[in-house]
């Protein structure tokens, strides 16, 4: 019969949903799990509580951090840390990432910054996304205990990486699910319902980002030369669905920022482009209209 090696134990701290699902993963992968936040709300059946945070950081060679900011995180890391590694999973800029790793590093402990890329529900699932950054020790020491969350994804080790690759994947989602509402709302005014719409919505977005991986390439050359799909023809339809949105009395606000850069970059030399040139103007700051 082989033995099984002990799993390693983890402290979480904070239990609001994201943290309560993050030690519950663990719990169920089998790792003695130390949970301590500053309410009254139990942790998931088979975790220890802590009486204190301080408590709690003792308890475990591998602390998790899910709170509400990066005040929060100073406040519960302020015991010691020595021989620690902290993963950080609150949201945070890449800015307080990087003030945080050394003054975490400056008393004994390794540090990586981390970007969640689920929700609750999903964690400990395989489409489970965590981005980390930081220390690549404490990364590979405790990439098998990480497992039990999801899919891990280390990103190197300047510890604000993950939280701006948060940034940007967040902003893709968010840009696209906005997308799709003003689509929904616009199909809705002539009765076609959301649930109708939607697998057509799908399979637009699955087109979309099979090119992605050609723009990059045009994005990182700067080369935006276009064979079949010239900026200002691109504008030209996207001023049709401007028209389509406005004469039935939806918010066209989304389309007329894209037709924005897109005048934008027809202006500044690249009517005959692909769409991959309005990357120059997003890479200025714009002022909103009327900012």
């Amino acid at each position: 019969m082989i033995n099984e090696q002990p799993r390693q134990p983890v402290t979480v701290l904070g239990l609001g949903l994201m943290g309560t699902a993050l030690a519950d993963a663990f719990r169920r992968a089998g790792h003695p799990t130390t949970v301590w936040t500053r309410s009254d709300r139990p942790g998931p059946d088979g975790t220890t509580r802590a009486a204190t945070a301080a408590e709690a950081v003792a308890a475990s060679p591998l602390v998790v951090a899910c709170v509400l900011d990066y005040r929060a995180v100073e406040e519960v890391l302020a015991g010691g840390l020595t021989g620690k590694a902290v993963v950080n999973l609150t949201t945070g800029t890449p800015e307080q990432a990087r003030a945080m790793a050394p003054q975490v590093v400056d008393r004994g402990a390794e540090y990586l910054d981390g970007g969640i890329m689920a929700n609750p529900a999903a964690i400990g699932s395989p489409s489970a996304s965590i981005l980390y950054s930081g220390s690549a020790d404490a990364f590979q020491a405790n990439e098998r205990t990480l497992a039990a969350l999801g899919a891990s994804k280390y990103l190197g080790a300047d510890p604000g990486s993950a939280a701006l690759h948060d940034a940007a994947l967040l902003g893709i989602m968010y840009s696209a699910v906005a997308g799709f509402l003003q689509a929904v709302a616009l199909v809705g005014r002539e009765e076609v319902s959301a649930v109708e719409f939607t697998p057509l919505a799908q399979e637009m977005l699955a087109a979309t980002a099979s090119f992605l991986p050609s723009m990059a390439a045009q994005v990182d050359s700067g080369e935006f030369t276009s064979s079949e799909a010239r900026l200002d023809m691109q504008l030209s339809a996207v001023e049709h669905l401007v028209h389509a949105g406005r004469v039935r009395g939806v918010d066209t606000t989304i389309l007329e920022h894209v037709k924005s850069l897109m005048a934008g970059a027809i202006a500044a030399g690249h009517a005959a482009s692909d769409f991959g040139a309005v990357i120059d103007l997003l890479r200025k700051p714009r002022p909103l209209a009327g900012g």
